[in-house]
């Protein structure tokens, strides 16, 4: 994937990420691993609710069954069923939608809808509309759900980058090179780009260069929050890689 190019190099890292952090507290009440896997689920829904569509639920049904599966991960000690195989987010929520659907859903549907306040909300109407633009209905649940998340990952990373040459005041330079960070070295019009951008054909390069850089640090860090440990981040990336090149 030419916008990752070497995804196993080395990156300086946190030891502790978020799921870390949720992974620690599996026994015990903790302010900050409650913050961490709320803060994750905001960010990881959209995969769920791809895989519970092409499951064939409707998508009042899939609305209803993402937001009641995640407001029950927050209040339910799911935790407790982790264990060293489903050490990573996205094994873990699979592992654990397949346990609502299966022992709750049946139940929840003869229960009033919308009895209780979703404690991560998500704008349904986007997600049906994306949804349907993806077109994948020859993928089987599972490889949507692993496409969406790896797309959900990348689109992560990309966001983190915007903000952060934003919050430096070089938002039109991020919109100028973005689309260097999908096309392969050879491919990149670095004259095109240093004319649009006024500066030399030298200057770009670098300027590329650095983006690309940071793109790759950032994509590398979003994963790192979705790992129990740094040792799991190079074969996570890697993953990730597979499945955006198969897409």
């Amino acid at each position: 994937m030419s916008s990752l190019d070497a995804p196993g190099a080395a990156q300086t890292l946190f030891v502790t990420t978020r799921w870390s952090v949720v992974l620690a507290a599996q026994d015990k009440a903790s302010p900050a691993s409650a913050e961490a896997l709320e803060t994750l689920c905001r960010a990881y829904w959209y995969p769920i609710y791809a895989l519970v569509r092409r499951q064939g639920h409707s998508p009042h049904d899939a609305q209803d069954l993402t937001q009641e599966f995640f407001a029950r991960l927050l209040q339910k000690d799911y935790l407790k069923t982790v264990d060293r195989e489903r050490g990573r987010l996205r094994m873990f929520l699979h592992v654990a939608l397949k346990r609502f659907l299966a022992n709750e859903w049946d139940r929840l549907r003869a229960q009033k809808r919308g009895g209780g306040v979703a404690p991560v909300s998500f704008d349904t109407a986007l997600a049906e509309e994306r949804y349907r633009q993806q077109g994948s209905d020859f993928l089987s649940a599972e490889r949507i759900y692993e496409k969406q998340w790896a797309m959900t990952l990348l689109d992560q990373a990309l966001a983190r980058l915007r903000a952060e040459y934003e919050a430096s005041g070089r938002q039109v330079e991020f919109e100028q090179l973005k689309t260097s960070l999908t096309a392969d070295r050879g491919a990149i019009p670095y004259g095109e780009l240093a004319a649009a951008m006024n500066t030399t054909e030298g200057a770009t390069r670098v300027a590329v260069h650095r983006l690309r850089k940071r793109f790759r640090e950032h994509f590398r860090g979003t994963i790192a929050d979705t790992v129990d440990g740094v040792a799991e981040v190079d074969d996570e990336v890697r993953y990730v890689a597979r499945v955006l090149g198969e897409a």
